[in-house]
């Protein structure tokens, strides 16, 4: 009798252990990265629109549901652009895309690179252009993702993450369509991760 209950306590301890094991490595993983945002300036109009490249902050919460499937929002500040027409500043603009992508999770023994795709809002605002010249101020689009977590630590990864995002508007004159200015960046990011 006392050897079963040594052997049942045996495997509840060794059940527990594996249990937080597995548990060891949490649902939620924030990563804040340096993003470098590379506009594409396609614009239909006749004004030669582009905006600058630059560099943000980018943090993102992402949330596993098992191994491989995982949802990550991300999030920056407002970016201040300069908006350009044939070469030459005509105004300024910032503008705030929240992205949610649904991502698959790979397990290359220790290197976990991933895949996503999912939505972005944009949403332009402190808009100064000439008199009489507007822009739509909300965009939705597709967002694609590819990335890569590396281990340095139990629950700390160094991350590297591509992007392409789709940000459009369309750019009135005296109230007169004049075509639509697509950013559509791609954004290249590295950062640290923590899993919890």
């Amino acid at each position: 009798m006392k050897k079963t209950l040594l052997a049942v306590a045996a495997l509840c301890v060794l059940s527990s252990g594996a249990a937080l094991a597995q548990q060891a490595e949490g649902p939620w993983m924030v990563r804040a990265r340096v993003v470098n945002l590379d506009s594409a300036n396609k614009d239909s109009t006749p004004l030669g629109l582009t905006i600058n490249d630059k560099t943000i902050p980018e943090v993102d919460i992402t949330y596993f549901f098992n191994k491989n499937i995982a949802a990550e929002l991300i999030l920056t500040v407002p970016q201040k652009h300069t908006l350009r027409a044939g070469g030459a500043p005509i105004g300024t603009l910032k503008h705030l895309p929240p992205t949610l992508t649904v991502q698959y999770h790979f397990d290359l023994g220790g290197f976990k690179p991933y895949v996503g795709a999912g939505l972005n809002y944009t949403r332009f605002s402190s808009v100064h252009l000439p008199a009489g010249v507007s822009i739509d101020r909300n965009s939705f689009g597709p967002a694609l993702q590819a990335g890569v977590d590396i281990p340095l630590s139990k629950n700390l990864y160094l991350n590297f993450d591509v992007k392409k995002v789709y940000i459009k508007t369309d750019v009135a004159a005296g109230g007169a369509k004049l075509g639509t200015f697509k950013v559509d960046p791609v954004l290249v990011g590295v950062g640290l991760g923590y899993r919890f």
